[in-house]
Parts: structure tokens; sequence; C-alpha cells
């Protein structure tokens, strides 16, 4: 009774944030089953990600033109090497364990510090957009596909509501297409370094990709231009770790 409560409660908060849109996933069923079911508070992760930077698979400059080297190297080697280093002071400072799992903190992150808070996401979602980055063009599977296409009724639906949510996401901040625990694709955007992984989310679920609509992802090369950074995301989105997000749920 409990579980199933807390499931209902689940669902009522990603009703109430009112942020994206999904539709009834009931081939979802039949294809995953989440490792442990989640609460109303967290969510599960299968992949596990550590405190230190992860080497980029690419050089700088193999996004252009659609990402700038110049860009690359300082996103990757300033922002987000600051907040590796900051995270691990934090982990130190707050006895953390510094061989646990960043998905663990975040999913109880509302018991840590702001600074705990602010530097586990910033780690978390710069690790996760790395891997989400190709310089070789990729398509989605038709297995992910036929998902997208129950959900959103086509691959042109879901880019235009991402760009969307990306384009409108005030001040600094994240979109994402996560999968909820009652198996919907959903889209949403968070503010700052927060993610659908912390028990503090609005709309709480597993990130299949997101982007960083953060000034310094793209005003080097765009200026004040987002929607242009956005619209060039899709060239570069690597559609094959997308699946292997999805497949780590089965």
């Amino acid at each position: 009774m409990q579980q199933s409560s807390s499931r209902r409660n689940f669902i009522g908060n990603a009703a109430k944030a009112g942020i994206g849109t999904a539709m009834a996933l009931p081939v979802l069923g039949s294809l995953f089953s989440f490792r442990n079911q989640p609460t109303a508070e967290t969510f599960p992760s299968p992949i596990k990600t550590g405190f230190d930077q992860t080497p980029l698979a690419f050089a700088n400059n193999a996004l252009e033109p659609y990402i700038d080297a110049e860009t690359m190297d300082l996103h990757y080697n300033k922002h987000a090497a600051a907040y590796s280093k900051n995270l691990k002071e934090a982990v130190k400072a707050e006895n953390v364990d510094p061989n646990a799992f960043l998905e663990d903190i975040l999913a109880k992150i509302s018991t840590y510090s702001v600074k705990m808070r602010n530097n586990g996401g910033g780690h978390y979602n710069h690790e996760l957009f790395w891997k989400l980055l190709t310089p070789t063009a990729t398509q989605p599977s038709a297995k992910l596909l036929d998902l997208i296409t129950t959900n959103f009724g086509s691959l042109d639906n879901l880019k235009a509501k991402f760009t969307e949510a990306a384009k409108t996401r005030f001040g600094s901040g994240w979109a994402w297409l996560i999968i909820t625990s009652d198996q919907k694709l959903i889209v949403t955007s968070s503010p700052n370094q927060d993610n659908p992984l912390m028990d503090i989310a609005d709309v709480k679920g597993f990130p299949l990709f997101a982007l960083d609509v953060w000034e310094h992802s793209y005003y080097l090369k765009y200026r004040n231009r987002r929607p242009e950074y956005i619209d060039n995301f899709w060239n570069v989105l690597n559609w094959n770790y997308v699946q292997e997000r999805l497949d780590s749920l089965s």
C-alpha cells in the first residue's frame, strides 16, 4: 500500500508541475522493468557517475561549425572542471564516501549543502552532456523512434517541444528528455544546475538527453542567438548514446 501511495504521489507531482508534454506509452511496460521502484522522492539510475571528469571522446574542434573549439575548451577545461573540483571539496567537507556515486547523492540532495547541490548537479549534467555530443552524424534507432512517435507523434514534434523548452528556460539552466517511473517520455527543463534525478526536482525521471543553455555553452559563437544554438544541437546529438541510456533501464 505504501509503495502504491508513493507511485500516486510521484505521478501527481509530475502532473502538477505542468512542464513538458507526454502521452501514455503502453508498449514500454513490456520493454522495460526498472531495477528499483522509485519513490516520490527519488528515481533510480542504472548508470553511475563518479566525481572526476571523464576525458572528452573528441577534440575541441571536432564539433565545428556547430560548437566551436574555443567554447569547448573553456566549457570543459574551465567551467566543468570547476564543478568537479568544488564537488570534491563538498564531498570531503560533508564526510561523503569519496567512492560513492553521484546519482545516490542527487537522489537526496535536499539533505546536503547548497555547494553540493550546485556542483553535484553541475558535474553530473556536464558529464552527461559530453557523452551526448558526437562529431559523427547519428539517427535514432527504429526502437527509439517508435517510442518517440508513440509519445510525441513524430520526431519533429519531439524536436519542437524540446526546442521550445530550451528556448523558454529563463536565465541559466537545462532542457531535458526524460523517462518517468510510470514509463512516459517527457520534455522538461530545470534551472541552474538542477536535474530530474534530484529529490527537489519538480519533474523527476531518468535523463535520456539534455542540452546546456547556460550562456557559457554558446555565447562566444552565438552571442544572444540561443535558438540558433539549440537548432544546431540536433546536428551533434549522439542518438547512439541516447539508445544506450534507454537500454540501461531494461
